[in-house]
């Protein structure tokens, strides 16, 4: 890694080599993958809550044409009667791929999008599924699908985080969908923005140029950087001599990591979350500047992340897609919220020549029933539910994989989160069976004993 200012020595002996070799195990530095790599970068869009498949990306014909009739489907749905999708559907891009009418703008790079509408997760509860979605664990605490990423890859910019979760939502598991959990602390996400800092987001909102989301404490201003890299070499020295007392102890090794990162964040943090020189017709195409644009802020902010060198990046959907009544207009505010900026994204990231090789996804923990709840709203589904992705090595303009005639259950080939994490290791050169830590005597994975690479999706 770029260490700066460096000690040859400390006081317990220890050399500042040895301790680099020490820490590069576990380090930012980027790193060999098991095969080559598909995809180098991930923005992994969530949509949490759970969006309705059959009425978003699972065209169901059986379904309308049972529209209104009495269910058997499942142990709950006695007597619950059939419920076809809220809004139409309609053919997109030359694939003539179907997509609802509520995300024209996602529609229009269907020929980019590989949709997967056979997906499974072991339960239909909203802690638990967003716990497996990020984890692969929906019983303990796991690293997340970003910190397995880090750990394997590393990073190609040493003096930014190479996981970022932008506005992760505070419930469902919290911080743990983003953590690192046994792995080195330093492949933990940095969240910036969240629902912790609300009145941090309506003072930026208010602003004309305002940059993208808030990160606390990121400057310092009273004291010059000069001392500040001595006050670092000083703690860092303490750090040391602590080690070669004591032996490795990664929560040791993981603040050295982070007070050097944090210190080289203060010359690259301000100028990527700032979006004042971005072009007039770039904010209008994410439509910034046009209402409420917290979410299109941080698309934008995504691709800017990208091109500075992380690695992972994680934005969470605006508003929640939990939809037991009021289907109808609740879809249309989600969609509405998301379908431009992301559509940009995808744009954007196109025309720079990233998307290629960046790995774009849209999921929430699982999708809802094809019958009705309360009357007008949905019920979960872990069973069988939708997801896309976009770029990184997978087939544009398919689906892969279905459910039942009436969207229930997945039943040609099925994605469990296991095999879809498996396969999102795949895309980015690492094996998932090779990508292990040894913690508590044992070897860990992200797909713990199971998942299937589905091959049919690579392009």
């Amino acid at each position: 890694m770029n260490r700066r200012h460096a000690l040859t020595t400390v006081s317990s002996g220890i050399g500042w080599l040895a301790f680099s070799a020490l820490a590069s195990a576990n380090g930012l530095q980027s790193k060999i993958s098991h095969h080559a790599a598909r995809a180098r970068r991930v923005i992994f869009l969530t949509m949490r809550g759970g969006p309705s498949h059959v009425d978003l990306l699972d065209f169901k014909p059986e379904l309308i044409r049972r529209d209104g009739q009495t269910t058997t489907l499942g142990r709950d749905s006695a007597g619950a009667k059939l419920f076809g999708p809220v809004h139409p559907m309609a053919h997109y891009g030359k694939s003539g791929l179907r997509l609802s009418t509520l995300l024209p703008q996602i529609g229009r790079h269907a020929d980019d999008l590989c949709v997967i509408n056979s997906m499974q997760t072991d339960l239909p509860n909203h802690a638990q599924a967003f716990g497996q979605m990020h984890t692969g664990s929906f019983q303990f605490v796991r690293p997340s699908l970003g910190a397995w990423t880090l750990y394997g890859l590393g990073t190609e910019n040493t003096d930014l985080p190479g996981f970022i979760t932008l506005n992760p939502p505070a419930d469902n598991g919290g911080a743990q969908n983003y953590g690192s959990a046994f792995l080195p602390a330093i492949c933990q996400g940095t969240r910036i923005g969240g629902a912790q800092l609300p009145e941090l987001y309506a003072a930026l909102l208010k602003r004309d140029v305002a940059p993208g989301p808030p990160m606390k404490n990121i400057e310092n201003k009273d004291v010059p950087r000069a001392l500040q890299r001595k006050q670092i070499d000083l703690i860092r020295a303490l750090n040391e001599h602590q080690l070669a007392k004591n032996g490795p102890n990664s929560e040791i090794e993981g603040a050295i990591e982070s007070f050097e990162l944090a210190f080289k964040m203060q010359a690259e943090v301000p100028e990527v979350l700032d979006l004042r020189g971005e072009s007039e017709a770039t904010l209008k195409l994410y439509g910034i500047g046009q209402g409420k644009d917290q979410f299109a802020r941080q698309c934008l902010l995504a691709r800017r992340l990208v091109e500075a060198g992380v690695r992972f990046i994680e934005i969470a959907s605006p508003g929640h897609w939990d939809h037991h009544n009021r289907l109808r207009e609740q879809l249309a505010t989600n969609c509405a919220s998301i379908d431009k900026p992301i559509g940009a994204l995808l744009s954007d990231l196109k025309s720079r020549g990233l998307l290629k090789d960046t790995l774009v996804i849209w999921a929430g923990e699982f999708g809802r029933t094809p019958y009705a709840q309360s009357g007008d709203g949905r019920d979960h589904n872990h069973k069988g539910y939708s997801i896309w992705m976009a770029g990184g090595g997978v087939k544009g303009g398919i689906n892969y994989g279905s459910t039942d005639d009436l969207g229930y259950k997945a039943v040609d080939d099925v994605m469990h989160i296991h095999d879809w994490h498996a396969t999102i290791l795949h895309l980015l050169g690492l094996d998932h069976r090779k990508l292990t830590y040894n913690y508590g005597g044992r070897d860990f994975r992200l797909t713990n004993v199971s998942g299937e690479v589905a091959t049919k999706i690579l392009a």
